[in-house]
């Protein structure tokens, strides 16, 4: 079986590019997973339907740390539209559906979890940013509808 802890993952984890308070955020989400304790804060800036920016807090493993940072990296500059695509095939990988190449390239060094699915005590940790994700973008889909 392959090693989850791949050169990606080992560097994320050590050195997250986007694990940082955000200043002045349009939107934030706490994410926590109760089995392990693992904690985050997801922040987005949004330019209309654009996400500008997207950073997190918090503590945890090195897979859901370094998920987190794969993911936030990931989502930055995409549609919110283009976001929910991403999650929704992250989440699907991790819970064991083989990906396809172009898959594999639209979720780049985050494809490289897919080992995870085999791994049932790790995917709530590989999946935890991710669901934060969809919440968060899921609460600012239904405000601008409200809105309107």
């Amino acid at each position: 079986m392959a090693s989850i802890y791949t050169a990606a993952l080992m560097e994320h984890n050590a050195h997250p590019d986007y694990k940082y308070p955000m200043d002045d955020p349009t939107c934030t989400c706490d994410g926590v997973n109760p089995s392990c304790g693992d904690e985050l804060t997801l922040a987005l800036r949004l330019n209309g339907n654009v996400i500008e920016e997207a950073a997190f807090t918090g503590h945890g493993c090195a897979v859901s740390q370094a998920a987190a940072d794969m993911m936030a990296d990931l989502i930055t500059g995409e549609t919110i539209a283009e976001a929910q695509r991403l999650s929704s095939l992250y989440l699907d990988m991790i819970k064991g559906r083989p990906l396809t190449d172009e898959e594999r390239a639209d979720l780049d060094e985050a494809a490289e979890l897919e080992s995870i699915a085999r791994m049932p005590a790790r995917v709530k940790c590989a999946e935890l940013a991710w669901r934060t994700l969809e919440k968060l973008l899921e609460q600012e889909t239904e405000a601008g509808r409200k809105a309107q």
